[in-house]
């Protein structure tokens, strides 16, 4: 019953689910691990992310489950690890798709905002936040909140092992990475 007690505690306080899946293979598998195999997840998250390396397909598939449900999709267009190779034309074309399909594609799992155009809204959440490391020895390279916030212009921070690494006080460490990134949003529309 853990997906009812999520679903009920997100609409009690008023937050989406942010299902990280990660979803990478062609349209028609994808369609069915998003609707049904053992977590449903359409069932449950109001967004999930997705590579665009099998191409359009995989948007196209998701969607045509998610949007019925009024669930939502972020495309992964650039990723925190040394040597990614989501960059580049990967980028640049992950950033077209999403403009094609707008009404799915709500944002980018990105390290840095894109110039905007024909009235872009996306939202840029950036993973690879730290406070305390900047790498982890296996490829993982972390950025400050402010550098993501301020100085790419990203909206939301993803903080894995910086909130519940070994010996850390989750709830104390939320607390220092959503008063370093409200910081540093508060600077940035001051500018």
């Amino acid at each position: 019953d853990l997906v009812d007690q999520l679903t009920a505690l997100a609409k009690k306080h008023d937050f989406m689910i942010f299902e990280d899946r990660k979803f990478a293979d062609i349209g028609n598998t994808v369609k069915l691990q998003y609707s049904s195999g053992v977590y449903k997840i359409a069932s449950w998250s109001d967004i999930t992310n997705a590579h665009t390396v099998p191409g359009e397909g995989i948007i196209q598939g998701l969607r045509e489950v998610g949007l019925p449900l009024n669930r939502c999709l972020l495309l992964l267009a650039e990723m925190s690890s040394a040597g990614t190779l989501a960059k580049g034309d990967y980028t640049t074309t992950t950033v077209e798709l999403a403009r094609k399909y707008k009404d799915f594609v709500v944002g980018f799992i990105a390290m840095k905002r894109y110039e905007d155009k024909d009235g872009d809204d996306f939202i840029y959440m950036t993973p690879g936040v730290g406070l305390d490391q900047t790498t982890d020895g296996l490829g993982q390279q972390w950025k400050h909140p402010r550098e993501v916030v301020y100085e790419r212009g990203c909206d939301v921070i993803i903080v894995g092992r910086g909130i519940y690494g070994k010996g850390r006080d989750p709830a104390k460490e939320a607390k220092r990475y959503q008063e370093a990134g409200w910081n540093a949003y508060l600077e940035r529309i001051a500018k």
